[in-house]
């Protein structure tokens, strides 16, 4: 799962980019709204981690902004203020957890695995292209019945492919999304899993190589 921290005191947020990373998750970081706006338009993440107060603005508004224009990804504040009204105004103006400072790095990561579970709104829990079925809360794929098994890059670029079935998705898009702001565009990565799936994915094939662009799944 991929997740944007936005953070501007640099320890914190190196301190959540390490425990995060140590998790599993890519990431990408911020150190204010603009950076974060910039790094939302351009990216898709599974989880947005804000601290609230930021030189740049209060998150809690730019949250409640972005969500008025649309913005579905699942957000967690991290905030010094612990009062009731200021909890209650985090979860009231588009966040959908918060977490008080100081706080315990493992109980962030568990929050945030949890959002990145919940997903966007209106995310269907299964997609669905042809006869293949992909389950990311469960981390299932099958197809015509059969249970595939996929590495953690094959899934993420597939569950990619198959949110948009029969568009294409640009190469840096899908490079993105299964790795984060560190991978190197220029590198062969994607072509070698999107050669794995296409493997197990087996006949009829499904990933279509659409020149100059990137790929598209289609049955």
């Amino acid at each position: 799962m991929r997740v944007l921290v936005t953070e501007d005191d640099e320890n914190v947020r190196v301190a959540v980019e390490v425990a995060l990373r140590g998790a599993g998750f890519a990431v990408d970081t911020a150190a204010d709204l603009p950076g974060a706006d910039e790094a939302l338009y351009v990216n898709s993440y599974d989880c947005a981690v804000f601290d609230r107060m930021l030189p740049s603005g209060d998150a809690l508004r730019y949250v409640h902004h972005r969500r008025q224009g649309g913005l579905q990804v699942p957000v967690l504040f991290l905030t010094a203020r612990d009062s009731e009204a200021d909890r209650l105004d985090g979860l009231r103006f588009g966040g959908d957890d918060l977490l008080v400072k100081p706080f315990a790095m493992a109980e962030l990561v568990a929050r945030v695995r949890a959002l990145c579970r919940r997903g966007p709104t209106g995310r269907p829990a299964v997609l669905r292209c042809a006869d293949v079925e992909l389950d990311s809360a469960r981390q299932r794929v099958v197809r015509a019945g059969v249970l595939l098994t996929l590495t953690r890059k094959e899934q993420l670029v597939l569950e990619r492919l198959m949110t948009t079935p029969g568009r294409p998705v640009a190469r840096q898009e899908l490079i993105s999304h299964a790795w984060d702001e560190m991978a190197d565009p220029a590198s062969n990565v994607l072509d070698v899993v999107i050669a794995q799936l296409r493997r197990k994915l087996s006949d009829p094939p499904l990933i279509h190589t659409v020149r100059g662009i990137g790929y598209l799944i289609a049955g």
